[in-house]
């Protein structure tokens, strides 16, 4: 199938991205890989595509004041080499193997992603994990709009219609931080049937400030944060994506 017609313009800052948004029936172009499946089926049409891909200073990680930046055109398969992530942000680090294939992973985008925001996607629940947040820059200049604050609904989000998504921060891992994920896929690669993000603090034999959210399990990502009482540090693990399913379906798990 083929796209519906459309004009095209390539953005060299974030401020033309902005003003080029003010068209009508205007979309950005990032990593793509989202946008040009619904193009080439005609689930969505517009008038114009902003490609933000040449915007500079989008494209990077840093390590300041606690937290970690990623900037909103970091590829997931950049964001799998990066020594900070692994190191600093290794929920994520955990999570990104499982989107998609090393063909969509060189392309698609951390910023895409999460302002994409498929209920199904592992990067989503892991920002809202780790109580981070958005940054993002609009007619008005730049805003920052807290995860739990940003993701509104199926496929919703609190980005105004000229915003540009810019970066994402989130608390930089410690010695203490402690952080699982887990996925159920018919096949790896395939939209997750139900995902799990939990990140805690270790305090002492038990884990404090425990924080887990589900994806693919409601239009917005559920969960739950500091349960009470802390649970012990040393024998607990998130529980399986797979069990979690089975007891929401009644059934068992195929044996493999």
């Amino acid at each position: 199938m083929k796209p519906a017609p459309f004009a095209y313009r390539r953005a060299r800052t974030t401020e033309e991205a902005v003003a080029l948004l003010g068209e009508k029936d205007a979309r950005l172009l990032a990593g793509g890989q989202s946008l040009i499946a619904t193009l080439n089926m005609r689930l969505s049409s517009p008038a114009l595509l902003i490609d933000i891909n040449g915007v500079g200073g989008l494209g990077g990680t840093v390590h300041k004041n606690g937290k970690i930046e990623i900037g909103a055109l970091v590829r997931h398969a950049q964001a799998e080499r990066s020594e900070l992530i692994v190191q600093y942000a290794p929920l994520i680090a955990r999570a990104l193997p499982h989107i998609g294939h090393a063909a969509i992973r060189n392309r698609g985008t951390l910023g895409g992603s999460i302002a994409f925001a498929d209920p199904a996607a592992e990067l989503p629940a892991c920002l809202l994990a780790l109580e981070g947040e958005v940054e993002a820059t609009g007619p008005s200049g730049k805003r920052t709009i807290r995860a739990q604050d940003f993701f509104q609904g199926l496929f919703e989000t609190a980005l105004g219609s000229q915003d540009v998504l810019t970066a994402i921060r989130f608390p930089a891992a410690t010695k203490d931080t402690r952080v699982g994920f887990a996925e159920l896929a018919r096949r790896h690669g395939d939209y997750a049937i139900v995902g799990l993000a939990a990140c805690a603090r270790a305090d002492g034999e038990r884990l404090s400030d425990v924080r887990l959210r589900f994806s693919a399990s409601a239009p917005r990502r559920c969960g739950r944060a500091g349960p009470k009482p802390p649970w012990p540090a040393a024998t607990w693990t998130p529980p399986s994506p797979r069990s979690i399913w089975c007891r929401r379906t009644t059934c068992r798990p195929r044996p493999r």
